[in-house]
């Protein structure tokens, strides 16, 4: 009795907490994102690392582009600390009521109904939505049935899918290559190459050491494949590729979409299915994700020829293969003073 009522106390206690207690915010001050603003979700159970992709992607945003990011992370409410396998808490969502972007790197999550309305109501806003690796499956509620047409694996009429196929395109589907054996490099989709997403990005110039996933996007001009993950035999980026059905047809690996919400309002989102925190290491990834989010707030005229990704303080991130954390650290031990 007594350890659920303390938990109780404390998620009452974060609801009230500031903003700046709940999740770290980099004011950007230059650049052509200066005004515009990212909030950016991370919670992903310390698989992929998303407690340190987000704050990273943030800096880059910030630092080299003038964007204010705010990121906010699954808290345990008995440590105050960041705890990506606490699926139950993830305070500070009403940040998003002034966002101009929301930025998702959720897995499963099992959150109260006032913060889940936050994420549905910003989604229903007909604000645009990037979504990264497990992006696609942020909902799994357990605990209400208020939101659960939006769960990943929804079968409510009209909702098949949920909130990943709904605003992204798709939702969870299954490891494509094999998870921990094969890599992936990126190529660019048919008739992808004029997209300013793609700037200043060469076909076949990413590989991360994380595997493709399955992806059935819905044959409608609305969702654009961007990016076909090649499946290679290993974990370097030397590997060859799988040979084969695996490869015939690649999957999408980066894509954008066009939803229609629930009043009628049209938004634009982007997916991308790589992303762990280990990804990050590639430089053309890091600038696919900036480009994304020049395109998402409708400042793709702004994208610049080659856009400045350079990583911002120290970055040495867990492998995806680590599902480890590091733990005892606070939103506020990540903050960063930009000059």
């Amino acid at each position: 009795m007594f350890p659920s009522l303390f938990v109780v106390s404390a998620l009452l206690l974060f609801a009230t907490l500031p903003l700046r207690a709940a999740g770290v915010t980099y004011e950007g001050k230059h650049g052509p994102g200066h005004g515009k603003y990212v909030v950016l979700i991370a919670g992903d159970d310390a698989e992929y690392h998303s407690e340190e992709t987000l704050p990273q992607l943030a800096k880059i945003l910030a630092v080299h582009h003038g964007f204010k990011c705010t990121v906010l992370f699954s808290i345990n409410p008995a440590t105050g600390d960041i705890d990506p396998t606490y699926n139950r808490n993830t305070p500070g969502l009403e940040a998003l009521r002034k966002a101009d972007l929301m930025v998702l790197f959720m897995r499963w999550r099992d959150l109260p109904d006032d913060q889940t309305k936050e994420i549905i109501d910003y989604a229903q806003s007909g604000r645009p939505i990037i979504a990264i690796r497990t992006g696609t499956h942020p909902f799994q509620s357990k605990t209400s049935k208020t939101y659960e047409k939006y769960n990943w694996n929804s079968t409510v009429p009209g909702w098949d899918g949920g909130f990943g196929r709904k605003f992204l395109g798709e939702t969870w589907v299954a490891h494509h290559g094999r998870h921990g054996k094969q890599s992936t490099r990126a190529f660019f989709a048919p008739g992808a190459a004029d997209s300013p997403i793609l700037r200043g990005i060469k076909s076949g110039e990413i590989w991360v050491p994380t595997e493709v996933y399955e992806v059935r996007l819905p044959m409608k001009p609305t969702c654009r494949p961007l990016l076909l993950g090649q499946v290679l035999s290993g974990l370097h980026p030397n590997d060859p590729p799988v040979p084969g059905k695996v490869n015939d047809p690649m999957m999408p690996v980066a894509w954008t979409n066009h939803f229609t919400t629930d009043s009628g309002k049209t938004a634009r989102s982007f997916t991308s299915t790589m992303g762990a925190a280990d990804d990050l290491e590639s430089e053309a990834l890091r600038r696919l994700l900036v480009n994304a989010t020049y395109w998402a707030i409708g400042l793709e005229n702004k994208i610049p020829a080659k856009a400045d990704v350079d990583l911002v303080g120290d970055y040495h991130p867990h492998s995806y293969l680590d599902q480890t954390y590091t733990k005892g650290v606070k939103p506020s031990d990540l903050a960063y003073k930009i000059k």
